[in-house]
């Protein structure tokens, strides 16, 4: 395989283990995205167990370091340039001197974190706790304040608080300035980002869980990287691949705070309004652990550590409460010489976000893993609802607030507030006739939602900017909540978990961004309950502020087939030349893998034949179901250990289980279920069961030896003795449950996976509709620009056709990222193996064949989709019998 070279060097990608062909394939696009540079886009898929997240790390590091001493290079080279007209003597002389700085540079940057390497090992060998927080601290931080003012709404707010949640509002000049200078938000000096290397390129890498972030940092300890520095430059006392990386990860106050009386507040909402509040210069109680004058050394004490040590968020939380200083205000000081950033999806995909965490993308490289979520979790970011319950929680508190501080509030407090009810209101009265429309779900047209009780004649933009400088949210429910623990009053308002006006603000600020790609929605919860929500329709805008900016975006995923929508609603207007797409395949030999399509019962000619297609229209038909079952039996007969089935939702999973229950002749025969709980024991999926005591069990019973299975337990000595002859175990799922992302159903939990259907979303319901129409009007606009026409009155038939066709595109996409995702949970490593059947005639067709992953399609037996169970049955025997010789 042809290797990457640098010049004339050969790229090593310093892999702590002898990579495999797709890992070197994997790396070698990764590396040639990053040196183009200059807005490149990466769309890579690996499947899990490839080693991807350490792929990533080889080839990234390895292009920076790389990266970092051509930069180097390249100005010295642009210095001697500049001076090519003076003697050489003094070009040397130069030369040599600016080659000096730079080495002394960075040998004592590398001294004082090598020193903290080496404290901290000796005090790990040594068994050194760290030191916690002193009791009267805690104590003092989380004393209970009886001083009802705390809650009331100040005269006034500071003139030059800027604006934005989690920035540097609310804060004293002296306070900001101060943190400025110690490298917070954007404001660091000059001196000190250079000398922490600010001005080099970074990486931002993010996935979606916190528990994701951490295997990333796990597998980040692995490699090791030569230095920055040429070789040239690095004389014998220093060791070329001794430099060790700098990680940071940054994360929310919610799970950095170190101040009990902050963090015990819970909602994520109620800790940023009162960790400003802190802040405030009126405020009796400041936080003693914001980084501030007296505590500047340990503010570098902490930087120099994080930079030194490869933290995890725990490990920052710890250093923080062992130094007394925020962990989240004084990571940021960290960031300028930091080479790898690890932070959650909405840290990266929010704009307000990185302003306040001061991250710039500029020129730097952003690295999105399980990147098949992205689109989602972009819509995420900016979705919120607000209830009819809520409003009027939210109602009830605003009463009880203004009956206790209502003579004291005055000028703009007592406009504001008024205004606030007058939303809660308006969007309530609008509420309370949505329970009696006749669907369960619709759009909302935000004209009509704001002209209830005149809510379109309040500046949204004004009251929303005030009720976050206020932190009226926060005041209005701690007091409320203060003073329903003190009262004895069974009338009043219950106390809740959640932080109503919080969410009310979301909302809010949802629809006063409101565009052409945002839609709002009713669902009625229950018969006194409705919701409305707002949706982003396509993530194209509230994205590309990442895209545009990035030097490159590599998105990275297990399986991100098929690749289509990435392009087409990430960076529809990016030039081809831009992009780069791979999909690998996997590290198991092709005998590990048998993939088979299941389109009929049957032989096709045969007349008894029945041809298996879960469309909406035909599932419901209980012969086919009945055959279905039929099918998975014998499967079980066949397949050792573990067998997972998805249906394509949870109400057909119990329609189809409801009719395997169902006895055959009047009862006298065993029923499907019956014959399935004796061949393997049964388990399923339920909505809003736990999946945590589901798979526990199913594990066991396949790891454990025999085990329960159904809804009763093994009682008489005819069902133990079933129970102890069954060949392991069968788990009922659905497709886009709990059980088809996250969970790894390796070697014998994991030995055959069977797909029933294909998931399609529901095409008529209010959301989908509204994709779907945006889509096709989006589409069609982008056409008619491309043809040069953009306000021609009749589209042509060709660009409408497009436009359908592409919307019907992104419809199937998210069907096949579902059912792909479900595909992946059974080969988890090299030497895993696994059966996978595909139980529909539609994924015997070439357009759905040509969305799954490269690895599944090489896997598929050729012409299986024109046989039926009986070669189904003979292959898969011959699969496993196989398998059982070799071990």
């Amino acid at each position: 395989m042809d290797e990457i070279t640098d010049g004339f060097r050969k790229i090593d990608f310093h892999h702590p283990y002898t990579p495999y062909d797709v890992q070197e394939q994997f790396m070698r696009t990764v590396y040639e995205v990053l040196e183009q540079g200059e807005g490149q886009i990466g769309i890579l898929e690996s499947p899990t167990g490839t080693g991807k997240s350490l792929s990533l790390i080889c080839a990234a590091l390895t292009w920076l370091r790389n990266h970092k001493r051509s930069k180097f290079e390249n100005s010295v080279a642009k210095a001697a340039e500049e001076f090519k007209d003076e003697p050489d003597w003094i070009v040397n002389q130069m030369l040599k001197r600016k080659r000096e700085e730079m080495l002394k540079q960075w040998e004592e940057r590398e001294a004082r974190l090598k020193k903290i390497r080496a404290k901290e090992k000796q005090q790990e060998e040594r068994g050194t706790k760290r030191r916690r927080v002193d009791d009267d601290s805690a104590r003092k931080s989380n004393k209970t304040v009886d001083d009802e003012d705390e809650w009331l709404l100040d005269d006034g707010q500071d003139e030059d608080a800027s604006h934005g949640d989690d920035n540097l509002s609310g804060y004293s000049k002296e306070t900001r300035s101060l943190m400025g200078k110690l490298g917070m938000g954007t404001l660091q000096t000059k001196e000190e980002e250079d000398d922490m290397g600010g001005n080099e390129i970074k990486i931002y890498y993010t996935s979606r869980t916190h528990s994701q972030l951490t295997q990333f940092i796990a597998e980040l300890r692995r490699p090791t990287f030569p230095a920055s520095l040429p070789g040239s430059l690095l004389n014998d006392d220093h060791d070329a691949d001794s430099e060790d990386i700098k990680h940071l990860p940054l994360s929310s106050r919610q799970r950095l705070c170190i101040n009990p009386a902050v963090s015990r507040l819970g909602s994520l909402a109620a800790i940023n309004d009162r960790c400003s509040e802190l802040q405030q210069p009126k405020s009796k109680d400041r936080c003693q652990f914001v980084p501030n004058a007296d505590n500047l050394s340990l503010t570098h004490q902490f930087r120099d550590n994080a930079l030194a040590t490869l933290p995890d968020i725990e490990d920052l939380f710890e250093l923080g409460k062992k130094l007394h200083v925020c962990p989240y205000y004084a990571s940021r000081t960290a960031v300028p010489g930091a080479e790898i950033i690890t932070l959650p999806y909405p840290l990266l995909l929010q704009k307000t976000a990185r302003d306040a965490l001061g991250i710039k993308l500029e020129g730097n490289v952003v690295i999105i893993d399980e990147a098949h979520n992205i689109m989602d979790a972009v819509a995420s970011v900016y979705a919120s609802e607000v209830s009819l319950s809520e409003l009027k929680r939210a109602r009830q508190m605003l009463g009880v607030y203004v009956k206790k501080f209502g003579k004291k509030l005055k000028g703009e407090n007592r406009v504001m507030v008024g205004q606030v009810a007058r939303v809660v209101d308006g969007l309530r009265d609008w509420l309370e006739s949505a329970l009696a429309l006749k669907n369960e779900q619709g759009i909302v047209d935000p004209n009509v939602l704001l002209r209830s009780k005149g809510i379109d004649q309040i500046n949204m933009y004004k009251l929303i900017q005030y009720i976050q400088d206020s932190k009226l949210a926060y005041k209005i429910e701690g007091y409320v909540a203060q003073a329903e623990s003190q009262s004895t009053d069974n009338t009043s308002p219950k106390a809740s978990s959640t932080p109503v006006l919080h969410t009310l603000l979301s909302f809010l600020v949802s629809l006063n961004n409101l565009s052409s790609e945002g839609r709002i929605f009713y669902h009625k919860v229950s018969q006194s309950d409705v919701k409305l929500s707002y949706l982003l329709l396509s993530p194209t805008h509230a994205f590309s502020s990442v895209a545009s900016s990035a030097r490159a975006v590599i998105l990275a995923g297990g399986t991100m087939s098929p690749f289509e929508d990435y392009t087409a609603h990430l960076f529809p207007d990016l030039a081809k030349s831009k992009i780069t797409t791979l999909s690998c395949g996997h590290v198991i030999p092709s005998s590990n893998l048998c993939v088979w399509t299941l389109a009929s019962s049957g032989p096709r000619r045969d007349a008894r034949t029945t041809e298996f297609e879960f469309s909406f229209q035909k599932r419901s038909d209980k012969s086919m179901i009945r055959d279905l079952g039929v099918a998975i039996l014998n499967i079980c007969t066949a397949v050792p250990d573990g067998v997972v089935v998805f249906f394509p939702s949870y109400g057909y999973l119990e329609e189809v289980v409801a009719t395997w229950t169902e006895a055959a002749s009047a009862g006298q025969a065993p029923s499907l279920w019956e014959k399935l709980q004796a061949k393997k024991a049964a388990f399923r999926e339920t909505k809003g069961g736990s999946s945590d005591e589901v798979l526990e069990q199913y594990t066991q019973a396949i790891l454990g030896g025999g085990g329960g299975g159904g809804s009763e337990a093994e009682s008489t000595a005819d069902e133990r003795h079933r129970a102890q002859s069954r060949n392991g175990a069968l788990l009922l799922s659905v497709v886009g449950g709990k059980m088809s992302e996250g969970i790894n159903f390796s070697d014998r939990l994991g030995r055959c996976v069977v797909v029933v259907g294909l998931p399609y979303p529901n095409i008529h319901s209010p959301d989908w509709k509204a994709r779907i129409e945006y889509i096709e009007s989006t589409t069609l606009a982008r056409l008619k620009a491309a043809a040069g026409d953009p306000n021609a009155s009749a589209p042509r038939a060709e660009d409408v056709a497009a436009a359908k066709q592409a919307a019907r595109d992104f419809y199937e996409n998210a069907c096949m990222r579902a059912v792909n995702q479900s595909i992946g949970r059974a080969i988890r490593h090299r030497n895993d193996y696994a059966a996978i059947v595909l139980v529909d005639r539609r994924f015997g067709t070439d357009r759905i064949k040509g969305k799954l992953p490269g690895w599944i399609r090489g896997g598929l037996v050729e012409g299986s989709e024109s046989a039926g169970l009986g070669q189904m049955m003979g292959k898969l025997t011959g699969f496993f019998r196989g398998k059982k010789k070799g071990e």
